[in-house]
């Protein structure tokens, strides 16, 4: 095969929507398609390999699936390594936010007293309203709201947080 520049030209411009459309019907995305086609004439105007006329057109489709071929895997591998990836990083979380919620049980433990704890508890992990907490205590509703305040400020000034 001929490679002046006007023969590459044409046979760029001749194979081009054929390759683009056996490309985009493998890797089903334009510009991967585009990029492929592109990538075989670069790699074949830089190699030049030696060939007929007559197998030039074959060897353009050949070299367009393998191309095609090989974004597929280089595809298929970074989102196993992205799927990967994420589940190390929801581990990761995990095992922080668990971390968390130790520390602040143990915050709560040392640093509330029980009636702290039951309004806490009752208030947030029951979801009682104020007034509902302050019935089930036998206690008034600015009670709960004192006990509610005073552990989140000791909370905050444990893990040095300051509020907002």
């Amino acid at each position: 095969m001929d490679y002046t520049k006007q023969r590459f030209e044409r046979l760029f411009k001749d194979c081009y929507p054929l390759m683009y459309r056996m490309a985009f019907s493998l890797v089903e995305n334009a510009d991967d398609a585009k990029d492929a086609v592109n990538q075989v004439f670069t790699q074949m105007w830089r190699s030049k390999p030696e060939m007929s006329d007559e197998s030039v057109r074959g060897y353009l489709l050949a070299a367009t699936r393998n191309q095609c071929l090989h974004l597929l895997r280089q595809r298929q591998l970074r989102q196993q390594m992205e799927s990967e990836l994420q589940r190390h990083e929801e581990e990761a979380h995990d095992e922080e936010r668990e971390e968390l919620l130790r520390q602040l049980q143990q915050a709560i433990e040392q640093n509330l007293t029980e009636q702290d704890r039951r309004v806490l508890r009752l208030h947030y992990d029951e979801e009682m309203t104020y007034a509902e907490t302050a019935t089930v205590l036998g206690i008034s509703s600015s009670a709960v709201n004192k006990h509610i305040t005073r552990s989140l400020e000791k909370i905050r000034k444990t893990f040095n947080i300051a509020k907002k």
